[in-house]
Order: structure tokens, then sequence, then C-alpha cells
């Protein structure tokens, strides 16, 4: 069998296991029904737990969202950890004090490489809430959304609630384009919830029971990475209690944040999220990242074939790319018009071109060498 006849043998069986798993993740965010069971009288104490470095131009904006949420005061504390920030961010959240919000700051120096599981860990140390609420220091959410997430939890009995994120107000073409990335990234998580196998979600807008977090005896284990307080927490609580995982569907339970401005910084965030994956002690899920980067070098082989011109890679590649870009958009369509932004999704072709490269070598440059993040070297 030829090089040439290899690779179109190999394009065609990535392609159908990628098809399959696009059609089982859409499947997985159909099963997920809007939550609109929201309880006028909540009775659940909770603490929001924000871990910030260098976030003066944010903070403030974030404070007063939470500050405003339609939510018993009695209830809710608010607890905000200064992870050796340089700027103003500690004195920003110390004039909200007398709102109920606390300071906490840490002194650990240049020792560990994961400052922000250290910082949610010395939250929870002193939290009084019942359940754990974590956002992050450049977030913006609506006022119905603590309520909507408090009462997934008393209506559900579940001991983990994963809630969407999305980027809003873009300022290019590119940050645009992230955002559609982003709901595709968001979409999967919530997808694997949907079929009972959480995979990831996001530390924007994650909660779960403090007893269960010391159950799974923290982020023990996974302690040494500088990302996976959110995902790998999840999958240590879906080792044993994946039926108790929910998805919160409701467009007011949403969080919003911000797209990167630059590549570099775009390109250094997701290096560090991708750094997780050969972390994932759950072989199914690695197993799904390894097939979804199989099928983009692929089809980065037979783009490459493809330039030079040999008339018999063509039409299979042409077909992949085809049948990649008609898959995505019955996935990332639903997920548009649930964020109320169903235009987002005629960015989908140039984004599934552009995935290609970007997902091949994020894929190996994750997983080698140090990246920065918010000023720091960490692996």
């Amino acid at each position: 069998m030829s090089v040439v006849t290899s690779l179109n043998v190999f394009l065609i069986l990535m392609t159908l296991l990628y098809v399959a798993v696009v059609l089982y993740m859409r499947r997985g965010w159909s099963q997920i029904s809007l939550f609109a069971n929201l309880k006028t009288e909540l009775k659940t104490t909770v603490s929001i737990l924000i871990a910030a470095r260098n976030e003066e131009d944010n903070i403030r904006r974030t404070l007063d969202c939470i500050i405003s949420q339609d939510f018993p005061a009695e209830l809710l504390e608010v607890i905000v950890v200064d992870d050796h920030s340089t700027d103003r961010t500690a004195d920003i959240v110390r004039t909200y004090a007398d709102r109920g919000v606390k300071l906490i700051q840490l002194n650990e120096g240049d020792q560990l490489n994961s400052y922000k599981k250290l910082a949610i860990t010395k939250a929870i140390s002193i939290a009084k809430g019942e359940i754990i609420v974590t956002t992050d220091a450049d977030c913006r959410m609506g006022n119905m959304w603590l309520r909507h997430v408090v009462s997934c939890f008393e209506e559900t009995g579940a001991f983990l609630v994963s809630s969407p994120v999305a980027y809003s107000e873009e300022k290019s073409y590119f940050e645009r384009m992230q955002s559609l990335e982003f709901l595709y990234l968001i979409g999967l998580g919530a997808a694997g919830i949907g079929n009972k196998n959480p995979t990831t979600c996001n530390g924007a807008n994650l909660a779960y029971r403090k007893d269960i977090f010391y159950e799974m005896k923290g982020f023990t284990g996974i302690d040494n990475l500088a990302s996976g307080d959110d995902e790998l927490f999840l999958h240590k609580v879906a080792e044993r209690y994946a039926d108790k995982i929910m998805f919160c569907k409701a467009k007011d339970a949403i969080v919003y944040t911000d797209a990167k401005p630059t590549l570099a910084s775009f390109i250094s965030q997701r290096k560090r999220w991708a750094s997780k994956s050969t972390k994932y002690k759950d072989r199914r899920v690695v197993w799904l990242g390894v097939s979804i980067w199989l099928f983009n070098l692929a089809l980065l082989a037979g783009f490459l074939v493809f330039l030079l011109d040999l008339p018999e890679v063509h039409w299979f590649f042409l077909v992949a790319l085809t049948i990649k870009i008609l898959a995505e958009y019955l996935f990332i369509y639903p997920l548009c018009s649930f964020v109320g932004r169903p235009s987002l999704s005629w960015n989908l072709p140039m984004l599934s071109i552009t995935h290609v490269i970007y997902l091949v070598y994020i894929g190996v440059m994750g997983n080698v060498g140090k990246y920065d993040w918010k000023g720091r070297k960490v692996k």
C-alpha cells in the first residue's frame, strides 16, 4: 500500500470517528433540559471564591456583579484571594469590606507551580458556605446567576454543578473567532455531563459542595499542575459520583468573560489548558482527545499533500474537510443560539480550517516545556 493510499484510508477512518464523536456530543447537549426550576426560597449557604492576580482593571466590575445578585445576603459570603498582585487589586478589594467581601493575601513567594489551587484551598478552609462557587476576577454575570446555580443544587441534589461560560464584548474578528471556539469547548463539557460521562468544565463558573471537596481530599494528587483546579477536580468527583454532576443549562446562569486580545496570550492560555490532557486518569477522556488530535493531524497531512497537487488525495481531503465543517455546525449552532448569538456560527468554516493547524500545534506544545501565565513561568 502506497503512502498516499495509506493517508487516504487513515483520513477516511479518522473522519468517520470524528463525526461519530461530534454527533455523540450533540446528543449529550440535547439530553440536558433547560433549567427553569428557580427556588423562591433558598436555604443553602454559599461561599463565592475568586483567586485574583493583578486584576485592578477588572475586579471592581466582577465584585459589583456579585454583590448585586438576587440572593439572600444572609446566605452569601464572598472571599477574594490576592495571589501576590503587584498592582492595586488588594486595595480595591478592601473597599468592599463593608459589603461583606473578605480578603486573603498569599505570601508564598516563588515556590509553587499551582498558586490558584492553593488560593482556592485556603479560601475553602475559612469558607462558611455549604456550596463553594468559583469564578474569575475578570468575569461578569447577571443578577439571577447565583439563584440559578444554587437552585440547581437544591432541585437536583447535585454534588457538583458546572455552568456555562461565554466570551462577550469582542473588539476584533480574532476575538469573535475565539468566542465561537470557546463555545465549542463549553459545549463539549456540557455534552459530557449530558451523556453521563463528565469530561471538562470551566472554573469561571463551577460550584461544588464543600463536604465533597474534602471527601475528594481537595486537590491532592493534581496539585503539581498550574492548571486543573476545574476539570481535574471534576474527574475526581466523576470517579465516584458521575450521576451527581449536573450542568445548569440556563441563559441567566451564564458567566461572561473576555477573549484574549493577542495571538501570544491566546496561545499561552491554550497551552496551559492543554497541559492537563496527559494527566487524566480516565483513559476514555484521553483517547477522546487523542482521536480528535489524530483527525486534525490527518487533515493537516492531507492539506500538505493537497498543496503538492496530487489529484488522488484532493477528493478525499476536500470531502473530509466538508464533513468536518457540517458535523461541527450541527453541534455548534444550538450552542450559539443558546447564548443568543446564532450569527457567530457563520464564522465556523474559517474556524474549522484554522483549527486543523492550531489543535495539532497546541496538542504538542501544551505537553512539553513551560509557558507564561500572568507573569510566571509554569509547566
